[in-house]
């Protein structure tokens, strides 16, 4: 990331004055295409796409120097089970685009998870309508075979929830067309379509609902990702999260003991994480970011010096946004129910160490 970029990107949050960036998004009749990778940089991607929510469609062109595509795939284009069954290498070099992708370097850091995934399905398959796990981005690129993706901006989801308020797991079933099961489908508009080719990568943006069909037998490489343009998402995520465990168990709240406690449990259970997890999330990457940025190295380079090219404009901005994030955690009524006695920094701590960051690097 560059300066020009980074002050873009700023100026972009700024004007949005607390409102969610997944809810601020322009109509589209189209989803754009984007040709030749050598005419399109990372803040290309950044300022048109990342930061306004938008998806797009890269061309083959971009991952056709990837080995998966020549070694996962059959002269005729099919999947290679025989190579597949023996051999699960040469996969793909993640594209610049993506690079800043904190959840994937999280759970790196701990050793024990990851939010990346290879897809197997055969022609006539799909998955159901649903937003990617906390509202994150995600990426999708066919090794072989097609796909029809059916995409509806954040927002237009509640005008096809049924009666009883939830959401269709067809968005093609015939019985949406039926105004006494889904009142209000008149308010939601068609769906983005888009016809995915082997090769092509398909960026979905935070909080965008969608549906894909297998129109072939199909591979395909997926990752989930957050980041400083989507860290609210996930942060307002988390709170209706929290909103639906207590409205769940509201009758026990005046019987049972550390009924905050064993809220924040039952969250973490079903999402995967709760609020001390999410301060632990936004420590890691804060703490490397900081480190980062006192070095003067990239947020993408490793030990061996390897390095995504993003740069200390981009730890600055990342910086900022965890700054912002963290100022609205540590005063939430149930974060300040969370024991963190044995936080080491205290997030309040970590808070001013953030903010004094991001002062200093106003000049940078």
């Amino acid at each position: 990331m560059d300066r020009e970029t980074r002050v873009f990107a700023e100026s972009h949050f700024r004007g949005l004055e607390g409102r969610l960036p997944s809810r601020v998004c322009p109509k589209l009749d189209r989803v754009d295409f984007i040709e030749k990778p050598d005419s399109f940089s990372y803040a290309d991607f950044f300022k048109g796409y990342l930061l306004p929510n938008l998806p797009c469609v890269f061309s083959s062109a971009f991952t056709e120097e990837w080995g998966s595509r020549r070694l996962w795939v059959t002269p005729s284009g099919k999947p290679n089970f025989d190579y597949l069954l023996q051999n699960y290498e040469g996969v793909f070099t993640l594209p610049i685009y993506f690079s800043s992708d904190w959840l994937n370097e999280y759970w790196d850091a701990l050793d024990v998870d990851d939010y990346r995934f290879v897809y197997m399905g055969p022609t006539g398959t799909w998955s159901p309508f649903h937003a990617d796990i906390f509202r994150s981005f995600s990426w999708s690129v066919n090794i072989c075979g097609r796909k029809k993706w059916f995409f509806f901006p954040p927002g237009q989801e509640d005008a096809l929830r049924d009666r009883h308020g939830g959401l269709p797991y067809d968005v093609t079933s015939p019985s949406l067309l039926d105004s006494r099961l889904h009142p209000t489908r008149d308010g939601c508009g068609p769906p983005l379509e888009v016809t995915q080719e082997a090769g092509e990568m398909v960026f979905v943006p935070s909080g965008w609902h969608h549906q894909v069909h297998n129109l072939e037998d199909t591979i395909s490489i997926n990752h989930n990702w957050v980041n400083g343009c989507n860290l609210a998402n996930m942060w307002h995520f988390l709170q209706q999260e929290l909103r639906a465990v207590q409205q769940e168990v509201i009758e026990w709240r005046d019987t049972m003991p550390d009924w905050h406690h064993h809220c924040q449990v039952i969250m973490k259970s079903c999402s995967g994480i709760n609020f001390e997890e999410f301060y632990h999330f936004l420590k890691i990457i804060a703490e490397r970011r900081l480190l980062l940025l006192a070095k003067g190295m990239s947020p993408g380079q490793a030990e061996d010096g390897e390095d995504t090219g993003l740069g200390p404009q981009q730890a600055a901005f990342d910086i900022g946004r965890i700054a912002e994030v963290l100022e609205s955690v540590v005063v939430h009524p149930d974060f300040q129910r969370v024991d963190t006695s044995t936080f080491s920094p205290r997030p309040e701590v970590l808070l001013r160490q953030l903010k004094e960051a991001v002062a200093a690097t106003t000049s940078l």
